[in-house]
Order: structure tokens, then sequence, then C-alpha cells
């Protein structure tokens, strides 16, 4: 069940009947971006792999809802297009602030880290980032599970072993993108769950997904510069907009 769960909470809070289009669709260097036509504007991860065809030619001029279907694509470019559309459609100022969101870099400054085992699936924690390692000195451990592992790291497959030992678990949102999101959320069900990164959806709908506790998301602020920079460069878009944060509620519970 869980497998398919977290799409489907994306799509079908999409409503059909929005009138909005995919206006274009920005291949950068390590960033996608999709504009809709009342400007929202979304990114995903650019995630490499065309070794199956795309589900649509193009996403330009599609529906906003049949466009966001692109997510489902095992073509993980269109993949990535299609979590960008999804972005654009909820990561909006209105939105985070319709849900009460707050505007905060760091994904896990507030939580409580004494004593518990930290795992991080994206190399998120470094030094002079929002998660550098001073914020994690009162965990008992932590450690990084990452694809391209830098020294220190463990692969991401140790996922399988470590995920379920951890008791918060924070996961890049571009997990998303490749499928690996719902395995690593059943992994470490039985933890706290952060999902962040400008990949992350700001869907309240995610918190029946057991164990999620937060969702740290970015909101577009500078749309135009931000699209010529991440033609020309691989780079952090930080500088082009908002970090929220929306929690679960114990409603949700």
């Amino acid at each position: 069940m869980l497998s398919k769960e977290y799409y489907n909470i994306l799509l079908d809070s999409i409503p059909a009947d929005t009138g909005l289009r995919v206006e274009r669709v920005v291949r950068g260097v390590a960033w996608t971006a999709a504009v809709l036509s009342d400007g929202s504007c979304g990114v995903g991860m650019r995630t490499a792999g065309e070794s199956i065809p795309r589900r649509f030619e193009t996403l330009e001029g599609l529906s906003l809802r049949h466009a966001a279907e692109a997510l489902l694509s095992w073509n993980l470019e269109e993949a990535s297009e299609g979590l960008a559309v999804v972005n654009a459609w909820y990561n909006r100022s209105e939105n985070a602030d319709a849900l009460g969101a707050r505007y905060t870099d760091s994904a896990i400054e507030d939580l409580a880290l004494a004593g518990k085992t930290v795992g991080f699936v994206g190399h998120l924690v470094r030094e002079g980032g929002s998660m550098h390692p001073a914020l994690l000195a009162p965990a008992k451990d932590w450690f990084i599970l990452e694809r391209e592992p830098k020294p220190g790291d463990y692969p991401d497959s140790a996922c399988e072993y470590r995920l379920p030992e951890c008791d918060l678990v924070v996961i890049t949102g571009s997990a998303a993108i490749n499928k690996t999101m719902p395995r690593l959320l059943e992994l470490a069900q039985n933890a706290e769950i952060v999902l962040t990164g400008p990949s992350v959806t700001l869907c309240p709908g995610l918190f029946a997904l057991p164990g999620l506790r937060r969702l740290n998301a970015s909101v577009i602020t500078q749309r135009e510069t931000m699209l010529e920079a991440i033609r020309q460069e691989r780079r952090s878009i930080n500088a082009f907009c908002r970090h929220c944060t929306l929690d679960r509620h114990a409603e949700c519970d």
C-alpha cells in the first residue's frame, strides 16, 4: 500500500479543473523547473535516466493535472519535470501562508536530538549549511546515506539496515523522483521523519503517512533570475527562494 500512497496523495489532491497549464519546462544543469500559466514555479532535482521512453513528448501545453502524472514516469528526466509541475502547484506563497507554514532555513534546528540516532538520506549535513554538524552535537549518533558517497558516508543501499535503527530520519525530497521514497518511508516509519529540500512538496495530505513529522520545502521568489541561473551552472537555488516548514498537527494522529 505504502509503495503507491505517496504518489496517490500528491496527484489526487490536485483538482482536475484548475484551468492551469504548463507554460514552460526548463532543464537546468542540476535542477528542472516548471512554470504554470498563472506564473507559479516549482523545481525538482534533475535526475538522469532516460532508458525508458517518455510518457509525454512534452509537458508544455498540458493541463496541470495531466502533466503532474509525469511524476510516475520511469524516465527519470521526465519524472523530474513531473515533480517540478507538482511543486509549482503546491509550493506557492499563498498555499504556504494558508497552511500556517513557518519560514525558516533549517529543517531540524528546533527538534529534540539529545540521545537520538539520526539518519540522513542525501548529503544534507555540511559546514556552512543550514544543517551543519554542530547542530547534531546532542545526538547519540548520526550518519549519512548517499547514492554517490563521500568519505564517511554510507552507500544508499545501507538504508535497509540502518534506517530501522533511527529515532529521526531526514530524507531529501529528490527521492520522490527515483521512486525510492516509499521504501525509505517504510523503513523509517517507526522514527520521526523529516522531508527536506527544494524537491519537497508542501502537501499536508502526506501527513497521513506513518512517521512523517515535517515538510521543509522551498517557495520560489525570484523566478526568472533562478531560471537563468540554473540553465548556466550547477548551483544551490537558496538565493531565489524562501524555505518553509510545515509540521504535522495533533489532529493528524
